[in-house]
């Protein structure tokens, strides 16, 4: 049962007893309404502007327990507002450290960035990928956020992983570059 419904379940039952067994709910001890812009939106718009000031430049954004202890909100509703600001390309996760304020270097997605290095690098098919591990050092990023970018690249034919032998190139990436 969720906290308003205890609160308010609560309530009417100490009112019966004090008002002769009549219902009265104060609308002060009523959850607020939904926010009509939506609280995560909020959130994400408060630390935009933090972000604007240079607030978390050198210390990296608080964690997520301490945004809902501020903001006095879920989870949930805290990494929806940090889904905005990653969306947008304001901050990052750092592997170890937690999301910080991105320098603005690195904007082109991920999935976007390793078929740019098939490319560059002029892999054929049937070469070998290199490791996870290697990868997520270059790049700078999350096993999880380079499992999906590699299982986007697998899922449109450009690479192939074999269990227990690693990744190879199936298909060679059409340049989206030549205009």
């Amino acid at each position: 049962m969720g906290q308003g419904r205890r609160a308010a379940r609560r309530l009417r039952t100490s009112d019966r007893a004090s008002l002769g067994g009549q219902t009265h709910v104060d609308e002060r001890d009523q959850m607020p309404g939904a926010s009509p812009r939506g609280t995560y939106l909020l959130i994400a718009d408060a630390l935009r502007k933090e972000i604007g000031k240079g607030r978390f430049a050198e210390t990296g954004l608080p964690s997520e327990a301490a945004l809902m202890r501020e903001h006095g909100v879920a989870r949930t509703t805290v990494r929806r507002a940090l889904e905005i600001l990653e969306q947008e390309g304001l901050i990052h996760a750092a592997p170890g450290v937690g999301r910080v304020v991105s320098d603005g270097s690195e904007r082109r997605p991920l999935a976007q960035r390793v078929t740019d290095m098939i490319t560059e690098r002029g892999f054929a098919i049937g070469d070998a990928f290199p490791s996870e591990a290697r990868l997520c050092e270059e790049f700078a990023v999350s096993r999880t956020a380079l499992r999906s970018a590699l299982s986007a690249l697998e899922g449109r034919g450009i690479l192939e992983a074999v269990h227990g032998k690693g990744r190879f190139v199936r298909a060679l990436p059409v340049s989206t570059h030549d205009s």
